[in-house]
């Protein structure tokens, strides 16, 4: 799932990635880490302009006064300069450094993706570890000189907030992989880059589906936004992921469909079927649990087709593959 939800791991750098077999993600973002940040020492890990302030024998930047009386009180030869300097011990790097660090302490990565690691760690002396508690994710900003940072800090992401974090005596510990919520993204990306990479024909897309009103202001509507649109000619089809803990709501104990995720599909297929034309389709996709029920079927409201299918993760990716590949042909035909 990562890796068509990162589509940079498709360079040509990660292609041993694919190829190895990984025995939990640990080990897989150990190897990315460990590849992608060799892959940037080629090219220069990103500097910035950093303030110092240090005590000199000559000038340089801007005199600090209050340390210069200081450096004379002390009878040192000094005075106190601040300057900016170009330097690799910026948040960037540090996230790296922290990241790759606190990989290297989990007992389940592979020795050979830890002796990667440690081989990269050695150009970072200059760089300090950072608290991940105190990145600020939202305030990073990429340009053209450390747009390559981009994906190699989504996964430090992964790897820092969403796995769960402890502290014991100092010492990060990994727990469980990933919250629901965070799962449900990754599954939901998954889906949108396998029909983007597999089926460009489809035009795969995450879109944004107009409400079709006869009259009134729609300024106050929310804002209806797929998870996955494919389209091919005149047919379209509206797929909505759901990865959930239970699949099914039981009340009483009768089990049926969630009826908010029913409610909204069939709310994007009648918006966007404007003409009634019946050629828009959607579709309710759900991550399979271990439930004894798996959701299977299709019904025909006011001439739109919906489905509910379930996709089972827990299986060899050629598998899960043809599921996918299976949902494509089944509504757009071999052209898909």
């Amino acid at each position: 799932m990562l890796t068509y939800a990162f589509q940079v791991l498709k360079q040509s750098n990660y292609d041993e990635v694919a190829s190895e077999e990984f025995e939990n993600i640990h080990d897989l973002f150990a190897a990315i880490l460990a590849r992608g940040i060799a892959q940037q020492l080629k090219q220069g890990l990103y500097r910035e302009y950093i303030s110092e302030c240090e005590n000199l024998s000559v000038m340089r930047g801007k005199l600090d006064v209050p340390g210069t009386i200081i450096c004379k009180l002390q009878r040192k030869q000094k005075i106190t300069c601040k300057y900016d300097a170009l330097s690799e011990n910026n948040v960037f790097n540090q996230i790296l450094k922290t990241t790759a660090i606190i990989l290297l302490r989990q007992p389940s990565v592979n020795v050979n993706r830890r002796t990667a690691l440690k081989k990269v760690m050695l150009f970072f002396n200059s760089v300090e570890m950072i608290e991940p508690s105190c990145i600020k994710w939202n305030r990073l900003r990429y340009r053209r000189n450390n747009q390559t940072y981009k994906m190699l800090l989504n996964i430090c992401y992964f790897v820092l907030v969403g796995m769960l974090l402890s502290t014991d005596k100092g010492e990060f510990k990994m727990a469980t992989f990933l919250d629901e919520q965070r799962m449900s993204r990754l599954y939901e990306k998954f889906v949108l880059e396998y029909y983007r990479y597999h089926h460009p024909q489809l035009r795969a897309a995450a879109t944004q589906i107009e409400w079709n009103l006869d009259a009134g202001v729609f300024h106050f509507l929310p804002i209806m936004q797929t998870d996955i649109t494919l389209r091919n000619g005149e047919k379209i089809l509206i797929i909505d992921t759901k990865y959930y803990a239970h699949t099914m709501q039981v009340h009483y104990d009768s089990r049926t469909l969630h009826s908010n995720n029913l409610y909204q599909i069939f709310t994007y297929v009648k918006n966007l079927d404007v003409g009634n034309t019946g050629n828009v389709a959607g579709m309710l996709l759900y991550a399979k649990t271990e439930e004894n029920i798996t959701p299977d079927s299709d019904f025909k409201m006011g001439g739109n087709i919906i489905s509910v299918k379930t996709l089972d993760l827990n299986m060899a990716f050629a598998d899960i593959a043809a599921q996918l590949d299976k949902i494509a042909k089944s509504y757009f035909g071999e052209k898909a």
